[in-house]
């Protein structure tokens, strides 16, 4: 028979595994007379763990939803998630980070040194998406990343040795690459796994999807510490994924009057700010990633467009019309609305 305080535990951890247990059944996987399982059960109660007796022709118990915590049981491999979950609470946008962080420092200190030292390594940089920039109907991402990559990634950003992996590439249809890189941080972005390092063999920062890292062992020798551009690792990535080496605006960002209401444009206009100018009128300022870009986005709001500014953005307009007039085999005449470029 295992000691009482390993039984209990067993106990509780069936009672966590279904709704309702028979008191034969949990005597008979526990190896315990019925007796000590009711015996069991008391302590349990002692404990704050709210169960209850469920009738029937054999009896049993069921554990019920507290209205108190009481102490709570999680495998090595829960308590790791949990970890991690809680990490990455703060991305979710539901302004819990604070409380998070609390939570996990509570976990913290009851868990055993080895727990302990395991979500130590996982240092994980959250990186909240802006809302303005999630389409309206954007789904969390579908990858899976095997727990042991994320654990061997953590280690390293951790212990600040360089780290030799295989990369494959967004296509997926090539040869993975070997890269050789200083890991420093590990963060979230759209429901997705990234290593923000700094590659060695193109002496620059990147960014790496976690989910196409193979890593390799041994890593490398350790490295001293550097600061991504800006010292921010979460205005950093934001920039990156802007496509912007700063500290997170948009590379491109231009000015354009909209034949639109405001109340209208503002619904689209994302992180863009947009001014009221009088009825059916408004001045947008709006960033994005390339001129074109920038240029593709006024033309979704369906109004006439006069270009404030600047020249590069009304070079692009112009690429975008001719680009059209080719596609549609005319003239770029006619259409319901127009392009003007002009100076203010």
């Amino acid at each position: 028979m295992p000691k009482t305080s390993g039984r209990l535990l067993a106990l509780l951890s069936l009672l966590q595994a279904r709704r309702d247990w028979p008191g034969a059944l949990l005597a008979e996987r526990l190896e315990v007379s019925p007796r000590t399982v009711r015996r069991d059960v008391d302590r349990l109660r002692e404990l704050g763990y709210p169960i209850t007796a469920v009738k029937g022709p054999d009896g049993g118990y069921r554990l019920e939803a507290g209205t108190r915590l009481p102490p709570l049981l999680f495998d090595d491999e829960q308590a790791v998630a949990l970890a991690v979950a809680l990490q990455t609470a703060a991305a979710t946008g539901a302004g819990i980070g604070e409380d998070a962080a609390r939570a996990l420092n509570t976990v913290r200190q009851v868990m055993p040194a080895r727990l302990r030292h395991r979500i130590d390594t996982l240092r994980v940089t959250a990186v909240e998406r802006p809302a303005s920039e999630r389409p309206a109907n954007e789904r969390p991402a579908s990858e899976r990343l095997d727990g042991e990559v994320l654990g061997a990634l953590s280690t390293a950003v951790h212990a600040r040795e360089e780290l030799r992996f295989d990369y494959t590439s967004a296509a997926g249809d090539a040869s993975p690459v070997p890269r050789r890189v200083q890991p420093h941080h590990l963060v979230t972005w759209g429901g997705r796994w990234y290593l923000v390092a700094w590659d060695l063999d193109r002496d620059d920062w990147r960014t790496f999807r976690a989910d196409r890292i193979v890593p390799r062992t041994p890593t490398g020798p350790r490295f001293p510490p550097r600061d991504v551009p800006g010292g921010d690792v979460a205005a950093f990535v934001t920039g990156r994924f802007r496509g912007s080496d700063g500290p997170g605006d948009w590379p491109c960002r231009g000015e354009a009057i909209l034949a639109r209401p405001a109340a209208d444009v503002s619904r689209f206009a994302r992180d863009g700010v947009v001014e009221e100018l009088g009825p059916g009128r408004c001045r947008l300022v709006l960033g994005s990633w390339s001129w074109t870009g920038l240029a593709a986005s006024l033309g979704r709001f369906d109004a006439d467009i006069e270009v404030v500014g600047p020249d590069e953005l009304r070079a692009a307009c112009a690429l975008l019309a001719r680009r059209y007039a080719e596609v549609s085999g005319g003239s770029g005449a006619g259409g319901g609305g127009s392009t003007r470029s002009g100076r203010r």
